[in-house]
């Protein structure tokens, strides 16, 4: 078998290969790809905004508010900030969970139906 693919013809997945970069560019300058992914972008950036916000308006009140976060909550020893330290730490999962929930519903099966429809 000859194993120069210059003489095999384009490569599919049929063939058990990848499709070329040249095979997949009417996928990717498709004006609904470019759409799907430029939402997908607006999102995923709205949600690390969303994150780095919390983040860091957490460390800033480490840094410039430490009383308020040393209040301790009720009668015990644990102050107000371990829980809120704790609420960062969600906030990152729930994003992530929220990312992933609107990309399994929305962007990933809208672009499968373009790869289909490209036949990839």
């Amino acid at each position: 078998m000859n194993s120069n693919r210059e003489d095999a013809g384009p490569m599919t997945e049929a063939d058990g290969q990848t499709p070329s970069f040249a095979e997949r560019q009417g996928l990717t300058a498709d004006p609904r790809f470019l759409a799907i992914t430029r939402r997908r972008a607006r999102f995923a950036w709205t949600l690390t905004a969303a994150m780095v916000a919390i983040f860091f308006g957490y460390i800033l009140l480490v840094a410039f508010r430490p009383d308020l976060l040393a209040r301790p909550i009720g009668s015990g020893v644990t102050s107000i900030g371990i829980p809120f330290g704790i609420g960062v730490i969600i906030s990152g999962v729930v994003l992530t969970g929220i990312y992933v929930r609107r990309a399994n519903e929305l962007f990933d099966p809208a672009i499968d139906a373009l790869r289909r429809e490209y036949g990839e």
